[in-house]
């Protein structure tokens, strides 16, 4: 449809002597209709061929022009921000896409794999950034959209419907962003081995985990497949480096989802969970030292928590990181905590906890992991 601001852009242009053609091919690149140029141009004539009482043409704004353009830029500059955003966000989606499918469905283990899961580690650290940018994109698009709306300004409002809609796929994708790796992706968080040989020997230790190691300490040695130390009867480690440690160390990315079974288990408070911990932990087999060293690393994520739901994981856990250990050791305790922040209180089945005897060469490891 056809306004005044075109009738006095047209007017002006003819007046400074720019053809038809060249007034059409701006007007058309500005966003107008073909139509609503036309008309306009019919109008002008129309007016022009007229009989007037006044030989001089009506007043147009010398700026009417400058201020289409201006408008235009201003609105350009905006989308050519939002579009590098856009671009920004779709390539850290495809990383994050391209890990989670060489995990889950090729389950890779070579150095592409691990690039890619450091690359993907580093996006996932801006999602907090991206969603933030992301909505203000979207509330900004919202506001422009409608602007242009009650305005009725033809020009720009089918760029800013574009780009209104190009917000929301935007929110999308950083949503599911998020979302995929916790549906696909388990994390076992610090578990930590301790050997107790009956005398001092050389041990090797192996983790066949299903996934990925993102942190190890001391490192784990690949090329040897596992850890070669040398274990004291206090538990004291020595490393082929040389170095002494407490414990071996490592916290994994499981490369298939693992639908841990929570029928079974405890609804402890979280300001309950340090008493919980001592007595359940003490009662499964674990000694002072350790199970005081396993409450320091997870009381902290749980006793903010209105309620957690633990469970202690067998087969579930140690299907996925198996362990081989050489020497065999006589005994082995291997406890894996997997909990879940609850809102309110719920009925439970009660897990049945079993008590671990050490004897001779023993292993303990304990670990945990929170599900969402």
């Amino acid at each position: 449809m056809i306004n005044q601001q075109l009738l006095d852009f047209i007017k002006q242009q003819l007046l400074k002597g720019v053809d038809k053609e060249t007034i059409t091919k701006e007007l058309l690149g500005s966003g107008w209709l073909e139509q609503d140029i036309n008309e306009g141009f019919n109008a002008i004539n129309t007016q022009m061929q007229a009989p007037q009482k006044t030989p001089m043409p009506s007043v147009v704004s010398i700026n009417t022009k400058e201020k289409l353009i201006i408008e235009k830029k201003s609105f350009v500059q905006k989308i050519n921000l939002f579009n590098i955003f856009m671009a920004i966000v779709m390539l850290s989606f495809i990383i994050t896409s391209s890990y989670i499918i060489s995990e889950v469905v090729f389950n890779l283990n070579n150095s592409f794999a691990y690039s890619l899961h450091d690359l993907y580690r580093i996006v996932h650290s801006f999602n907090g950034i991206f969603f933030t940018i992301g909505l203000i994109c979207f509330i900004l698009y919202l506001i422009i959209f409608i602007r242009f709306k009650f305005k009725k300004d033809s020009i720009n409002i089918i760029k800013a419907r574009k780009n209104f809609i190009w917000s929301i796929v935007l929110l999308i994708m950083l949503v599911l962003e998020y979302l995929i790796p916790t549906l696909f992706l388990n994390y076992a968080y610090k578990p930590v081995i301790y050997l107790y040989p009956t005398q001092t020997k050389n041990v090797k230790v192996e983790l066949d985990y299903k996934g990925k190691l993102i942190a190890d300490y001391p490192a784990y040695d690949y090329s040897q497949k596992g850890w070669a130390v040398t274990a004291y009867p206090d538990g004291k480690i020595i490393n082929g480096d040389g170095k002494e440690y407490s414990y071996l160390f490592w916290e994994g990315e499981s490369s298939t989802p693992i639908n841990y079974d929570l029928s079974t288990g405890f609804v402890v408070k979280g300001e309950d969970t340090v008493s919980f911990l001592q007595e359940t932990l003490s009662k499964i087999g674990l000694t002072p030292k350790e199970y005081n060293e396993f409450i320091v690393y997870w009381y902290p994520k749980m006793k903010d928590n209105k309620y957690n739901l633990i469970h202690f994981a067998d087969k579930q856990y140690t299907d996925t990181a198996p362990l081989t250990i050489t020497p065999g050791p006589d005994s082995m305790l291997r406890v894996f905590m997997v909990f879940k922040q609850l809102n309110r209180g719920i009925e439970v089945k009660p897990q049945e906890i079993k008590s671990f005897n050490r004897t001779g060469f023993s292993v303990i490891e304990w670990g945990g992991t929170e599900l969402k």
